[in-house]
């Protein structure tokens, strides 16, 4: 099984080379990634794994993450953060 990451570590993944990703990816961190199950935890570190054009593309819907538990995640961010 794959080891979580110390939050830290997560917290420095979020920086990213888009500011687009950076205003999504790190206030999620600080304000709901401990709240989250462990199952979910895990699958927002597989997801910092991803190159920033393919989340660019999935955070800003010009594409659709193939990897159901990804783009649950990537649902999951944007809910968040729509007013």
């Amino acid at each position: 099984m794959t080891q979580l990451f110390p939050k830290s570590r997560l917290k420095w993944a979020c920086r990213r080379g888009m500011l687009e990703l950076d205003v999504l990816l790190g206030p999620f961190v600080d304000e709901a990634f401990d709240e989250l199950p462990e199952s979910d935890k895990l699958t927002f570190q597989r997801l910092l794994e991803v190159e920033d054009p393919d989340l660019f593309a999935w955070f800003m819907g010009h594409e659709k993450c193939p990897d159901p538990e990804l783009n649950k995640m990537v649902q999951f961010i944007l809910g968040r953060v729509k007013v």
